[in-house]
């Protein structure tokens, strides 16, 4: 049996603002040490429970945040940036059996601990066949595709409210409870380690590949804080402006919707400039 962890950061144990998830900053350094906590309780908490081998992809901003050191040493991580399913990359090779998605965040415009959907402030709203969508919802649709079950989620206890719309039958663990976007009720990492190893290995017998599910086409709509934005996603074919500030596109498969969702934000990325965005 074999696991993916997909590893974000927003979601970790301790982390509540940006200076905590921002490479370079002498609160990223505190906090990669509390985020390698999350990930190795869940390596450990899914070996205890009969798994054979564990793969991490990391998959926040840099996709180089945590201590490959620090990390139960029975893991294998995926590191580095330019993957073709980015925060998912490894399941499309048919030997994934199940996924966690550790320190997971909610979606942009929800309620949330640095609540966003890939981009930190750009995009206001994400929405899948008009359901409004967080990285959690765009990746459980991805690998529902190559028939791997999402079978653990922590983050906030927001994102874990989420989840159960995505993935109901997943454990979950909620490391801090939501008091604004850039504030938290925090559990200590030694608590939440032991949770998430508990949660972890209780998850094991839900990594059960199914046949794949092909949903769509799906229609994707996207909401950007300034105007400019959208004319600037339109650069990407196939996506058109539905607003003042919102694209659309429609895809036969969230392969190539979450393919054609990254290439937008990239776009959309570059058109943004200092102060003004």
């Amino acid at each position: 049996m074999k696991i993916l962890i997909s590893a974000d950061m927003e979601g970790a144990t301790g982390v509540t603002w940006p200076a905590d998830v921002l490479p370079g900053t002498p609160q990223w350094e505190r906090c990669r040490h509390l985020f390698t906590s999350d990930v190795s309780a869940a390596v450990a908490g899914f070996l205890d429970g009969g798994a054979d081998e564990v793969l991490i992809n990391e998959a926040h901003w840099s996709m180089r945040n945590l201590l490959l050191e620090k990390l139960d040493e029975r893991a294998q991580m995926l590191t580095g940036k330019h993957k073709t399913l980015s925060m998912v990359e490894g399941v499309q090779h048919g030997d994934v059996d199940g996924i966690a998605f550790v320190g997971y965040h909610a979606a942009a415009g929800a309620e949330g601990v640095l609540a966003h959907t890939y981009l930190a402030n750009q995009l206001t709203g994400v929405w899948v066949d008009g359901r409004r969508a967080s990285e959690g919802l765009l990746n459980s649709l991805v690998v529902a595709e190559y028939g791997v079950p999402v079978v653990l989620v922590t983050g906030d206890d927001r994102t874990c409210e989420d989840a159960k719309g995505y993935a109901p039958g997943a454990r979950s663990v909620a490391v801090k409870d939501y008091v604004s976007r850039y504030a938290a009720v925090c559990r200590t990492p030694a608590r939440t380690a032991r949770q998430i190893r508990d949660a972890a290995r209780e998850a094991v017998p839900l990594a059960v590949r199914h046949e794949p599910r092909r949903g769509g086409p799906f229609t994707m709509e996207l909401e950007f804080d300034a105007e400019h934005l959208a004319g600037a996603a339109t650069c990407v074919p196939g996506v058109e402006q539905s607003g003042e500030r919102r694209v659309a596109y429609t895809t036969p498969t969230m392969y190539e919707g979450i393919r054609c969702f990254k290439a937008v934000t990239t776009v959309v990325s570059a058109a943004v400039e200092e102060e003004y965005g």
